[in-house]
């Protein structure tokens, strides 16, 4: 069994049709009346000379601009009085091409760029944005909303879409994206720019303080590697002398920037960035290690433990009202609102951009936009489309008969006057 393609129109408004289908009827009504007034009085008239000879010229005129008039409003919903006669009916026939029409019309007269830049200009929107921002009450509600959405969108984020985006995206991009080139080009930025120098002075601090508030600890490590025949007090002696000798060595190179061990560090580091670049064995070897680091499954377990930890700071920092992401957020939303109100330059370049954007928009999309029209109207229903748009506009078209009967009694009132100067 075939299923139509046909789809009825959208579900109208109950209360807002039946107030058109009320105003239909009331004037089709007038019209009507009309009609039969002139009928009536046309018949009351006939063949009577003088002033009533111009009554009897005016209604007949009358009757006929009324059921012209009438026969051509109908004609475009339906057949009039059922009768298929060619060129009515023309909205149910024909509705295709006039979906067309339509589409057509609104593309060359709406959808052009220097239409769409003068409405944009005169909408001024950054001007309207800024004074819309400038109340308390509307930036809080757009923080508010930006939190609310960040916090749902957070949440909506679970576990195994972090283990699918790992697995499946970043580990085979990382798989086909060569590492040691990578490595060798950061390796050489950071040590020309002497970036890794805090890092070792992190390092050398931690390993200092360390050292100092550990001591047992250390000696304990060393005693443990001594050997079985070494006598226990030498071995205490010797690794408590290693325990400060390590101290003082880590001093001095904590404290002197030229120390010659930072400038081993520095050498091995330039070196290790040359190999990455251009000796292949060095390459090789940290495919190698990349390929091992990607196989662990441990990689996908760190990502979603990171990621776990990230969203519950932002999770928290969000949603705390009066928290400092969202004082920060309102910060800088009154100050731009603020610009926006005082600064003519900044809101001319944001009305020029979102005219470039409403333009590009239409350039790319227009086409399909307009073809909406058309491809909707093809799948309406003919009769129910013709009547939809009857209960819209028929109430104004009723206005045309009503026009038809007085001008044609007038138009016949002027002729009957005519062939009276004639004859």
């Amino acid at each position: 069994m075939a299923v139509s393609t046909v789809l009825p129109l959208i579900t109208p408004d109950p209360g807002a049709d039946e107030a058109r289908r009320r105003g239909l009827r009331r004037m089709r009504t007038v019209a009507v009346s009309l009609l039969v007034l002139a009928a009536v009085v046309y018949v009351a008239t006939l063949g009577q000379d003088g002033f009533w000879g111009f009554v009897n010229a005016g209604a007949e005129a009358s009757m006929v601009g009324a059921i012209a008039d009438w026969f051509a409003v109908t004609a475009l919903f339906k057949h009039p009085l059922g009768v298929p006669i060619p060129h009515t009916a023309l909205i149910p026939k024909r509705k295709d091409e006039l979906g067309k029409g339509l589409e057509e019309f609104v593309g060359e007269n709406f959808l052009q760029e220097d239409i769409i830049r003068d409405r944009v200009a005169a909408a001024t929107i950054s001007a309207r944005v800024g004074d819309w921002l400038s109340d308390p009450a509307n930036a809080r509600r757009v923080v508010d909303e930006v939190a609310d959405v960040t916090a749902i969108a957070l949440g909506k984020v679970r576990d195994d879409h972090i283990a699918d985006l790992v697995s499946n995206a970043f580990v085979p991009r990382f798989r086909e994206e060569p590492i040691a080139p990578l490595l060798g080009s950061l390796l050489s930025e950071v040590v020309r720019d002497d970036l890794h120098h805090g890092v070792v002075d992190l390092c050398l601090d931690e390993m200092h303080r360390w050292l100092v508030h550990n001591p047992d600890t250390f000696v304990e490590v060393l005693s443990e590697r001594a050997p079985w025949w070494a006598p226990p007090r030498l071995n205490e002696a010797v690794t408590q002398r290693i325990h400060v000798e390590a101290v003082r060595w880590v001093e001095d190179i904590r404290d002197n920037p030229d120390h010659h061990a930072r400038a081993a560090l520095d050498s091995m580091l330039t070196q290790l960035a040359h190999d990455l670049l251009v000796d292949a064995a060095t390459q090789d070897r940290a495919e190698r290690f990349k390929e091992r680091l990607l196989d662990h499954p441990q990689v996908v377990t760190t990502a979603i433990s990171l990621w776990k930890a990230m969203r519950a700071a932002l999770l928290t920092s969000v949603r705390e009202r009066d928290g400092a992401v969202r004082q920060r957020l309102l910060e800088e939303l009154n100050s731009f609102a603020e610009r926006l109100r005082t600064d003519a330059t900044l809101r001319e370049r944001m009305d020029r951009t979102a005219a470039d954007v409403v333009v590009f928009g239409v350039s790319r999309y227009g086409e399909e936009l307009t073809a909406v029209i058309t491809h909707t109207i093809e799948r309406w229903d003919g009769k129910e489309a013709a009547r939809r748009i009857e209960l819209h506009v028929g109430r104004d078209l009723q206005f045309i008969r009503i026009n038809g009967t007085i001008v044609g009694g007038l138009v016949g009132v002027l002729i009957h006057a005519i062939s009276l100067l004639v004859h």
